[in-house]
């Protein structure tokens, strides 16, 4: 039988294997398998893979699910994640099998873990001889159980190993090499988690309500948990609605001002003055919201959106005529600018009167009262919620239209249908919009304790789009970039340098400026008016968005939600003593850290040239084209395949030795 070196798995793709299966096995045998019940202060009812239940909860009587099932699936998602080990290790071709058949295991546990803790909520909902107060105690202990970090590491190296034994086949190799830009931040995230992990063991003692002592291996299980809890509630705002809109609320400054960071960054630039840009933007979309014209009644919130880009964009534009007439330092010049901003918006709310060359002035910008804030917005320069934007709902009830969703889905198939069409992305819209209309008045009832998620929101999703456009698909945008890249080749190239930085400053300035809307127009500190305790600091956050998102609009997005997610996630967190929202800002700080060196990964995984260009001289002193990232099969394809250059170097090279003769 011949044997086909092709078939094996590369050696990157066997150690990712080798390592995600072993994390696998390794975190069935170490840690927790799931949670079986909690407390109101994080106290668990643990269940190892060996069968032990610890009860570390204040309810030492409460009646468990069966667990049989769930033990069941467990051993068997273990035996497949050792046999992942040893195909790794042999660079088998079928480890994406068992790795496929070990994530498939992991999540079974995972819905039949669910199904009978389900089974005790509606157990205790149905029983009334319990009393009320009781009986949401224990709705609420077993709700708050499910898989711990045993099923999560079983579904995620799984995922992992399958996904490596796919990469041998040439089309899931290319949808793989799609995804590379994703490797530092995803890296980077998992560093972090790892670090604040390590933290979280180190600093924070094991939660333990039922008064008994712990043993070496069961203090091991409860800190195993804690680290679980502590990240399971900072991402779980993405599981319920409440939690999510609030996660959408946090998240939207931080959109506007991570594409202002990421816009400058794209065309060479160092934008640090978001937070003046934002201050700016707000004292003018305040202004014409207070000041403004009643008569034209909801005609004043365009003008007013339309004066918080354009106080932004001003911000922007002077550091950008500094270093384009002078050649003055734009992070330096941002810098200042926040302070001037600051004594500005200082000195227009802060106090009804001011002193000048000794004779004193009254302001009419400050609202009565002892707290610095300028006077309400009116009705028509308020920017509504989300719920009452998308409730169709009838008779008081709250039901969100399914338009938004059944359009995204529309645009997506219809784009991915039209792709070889001529204009086929203005047919999709055409068709995405044609769904939202028909689908308008179709809701889903809701239940929400107020949000003050408003149609910012919205805003930032255009801006998002706005900068996708202009930077790719457009003429300035390329010459933006081009400055970004190299000036003087620009330069040569017909395009200004001066122009470019300009536009790009004052376009940069326009998004963090867009921020202040949230937050006056949108009423997001709970009043519709320029207050003192605005978070100009969402500006310096941007920073770290904008590194985390790659500088792209997409990254930056999903950045912000990343963000806002675990901002919201840490009030939860707060249920531990002596864990503290701190914990948050140690994450990012981690987070952006790694991302800044680059994940610590190597730039030929990162970044790999083309293997074309790649050469590793052989025994016969031939270039061969490095297999950098190539799976064995497209490997081979490309040693047998001559180069062109190096054969026409050879020729020239005699001809030239034979002339010389």
């Amino acid at each position: 039988m011949t044997h086909l070196p092709d078939s094996r798995l590369s050696p990157a793709a066997a150690r990712i294997a080798l390592t995600a299966s072993a994390a696998a096995a390794a975190g069935l045998l170490l840690f927790p398998l799931a949670t079986l019940g909690r407390g109101f202060d994080a106290d668990p009812v643990l269940l190892h893979l060996s069968g032990t239940v610890i009860n570390l909860s204040a309810n030492p009587d409460a009646p468990l699910p069966p667990t049989g099932t769930v033990l069941a699936l467990g051993w068997a998602a273990l035996a497949l994640a050792v046999a992942s080990v040893v195909g790794a290790l042999r660079r088998a071709p079928w480890v994406w099998l068992t790795g496929l058949l070990t994530a498939m295991l992991g999540i079974a546990a995972v819905v039949t873990l669910g199904l009978g803790l389900n089974e005790q909520t509606a157990r205790i909902a149905a029983d009334t001889t319990l009393r009320p107060g009781f009986k949401r105690q224990l709705r609420s202990f077993y709700e708050s159980g499910g898989m711990n970090l045993a099923l999560f590491l079983t579904v995620l190296g799984g995922l992992m190993t399958a996904g490596a034994g796919l990469s041998r086949f040439p089309a899931w190799w290319e949808r793989f090499n799609r995804l590379r830009g994703l490797l530092v931040p995803a890296v980077a995230i998992s560093l972090a988690v790892l670090v604040g992990a390590v933290v979280v063991l180190v600093v924070q003692p094991a939660v333990n309500a039922s008064g008994t002592p712990l043993t070496p291996w069961t203090g091991w299980l409860a800190k195993s948990d804690l680290v679980y809890f502590v990240y399971s509630t900072l991402f779980a705002p993405v599981t319920a609605l409440n939690p999510l809109l609030e996660s959408l609320k946090l998240a939207t400054p931080l959109i506007f001002t991570g594409l202002s960071v990421a816009f400058a960054f794209r065309t060479g630039l160092f934008n640090i003055g978001a937070p003046g840009q934002l201050t700016m933007g707000a004292i003018l979309a305040m202004l014409v919201g207070v000041y403004g014209p009643a008569s034209l009644g909801w005609g004043l919130l365009p003008l007013s959106v339309l004066a918080a880009a354009l106080g932004g964009a001003l911000w922007g534009a002077i550091p950008g005529v500094l270093k384009a007439r002078f050649g003055s330092s734009e992070v330096i010049n941002t810098i200042m600018l926040n302070y001037v901003a600051s004594a500005i918006f200082i000195f227009l709310i802060g106090s009804n009167t001011f002193t000048f060359l000794g004779r004193e002035y009254s302001l009419p910008f400050k609202a009565e009262g002892f707290e610095p804030a300028s006077q309400e917005l009116q009705e028509g320069a308020r920017l509504p919620t989300l719920l009452n934007l998308f409730n169709v709902g009838a008779q008081g009830t709250t039901a969100l239209t399914v338009a938004p969703l059944a359009a995204l889905l529309v645009y997506a198939a219809a784009r991915l249908a039209l792709r070889r069409t001529p204009r086929g992305g203005w047919l999709a819209l055409g068709a995405a919009l044609l769904a939202a209309v028909l689908t308008w008045r179709v809701g889903i009832p809701v239940t929400v304790i107020g949000s003050q998620l408003n149609a910012s929101f919205l805003i930032a999703l255009a801006c998002v789009g706005l900068f996708g456009v202009l930077m790719w698909r457009t003429a300035t945008g390329y010459a933006l970039r081009a400055v970004g890249l190299s000036p003087r080749a620009a330069e040569y190239g017909g395009i200004s340098v001066a122009r470019g930085t300009i536009l790009a400053m004052t376009l940069a300035g326009m998004f963090a400026g867009l921020a202040g809307t949230h937050y006056v127009n949108g009423g997001a500190l709970d009043e519709y008016r320029l207050k003192a305790n605005m978070p100009v600091s969402v500006g310096f956050d941007g920073i770290a968005v904008a590194l985390m998102g790659q500088n792209t609009p997409a990254g930056v997005m999903a950045a912000s939600l990343l963000f806002g997610t675990i901002d919201t996630g840490s009030v939860g967190v707060q249920r531990l003593e002596n864990i503290s929202r701190d914990i948050v800002v140690v994450l990012k700080a981690l987070i952006v850290l790694f991302i800044a060196a680059g994940g610590f990964l190597s730039r030929r995984v990162t970044d790999p040239p083309p293997p074309q260009l790649a050469g590793a001289t052989g025994g016969g002193g031939n270039a061969v084209p490095a297999v950098v990232g190539l799976t064995p099969s497209v490997a081979a394809q490309e040693r047998a395949t001559p180069n062109p250059n190096v054969t026409v170097a050879s020729e020239t090279n005699k001809e030239v030795t034979q002339g010389e003769s």
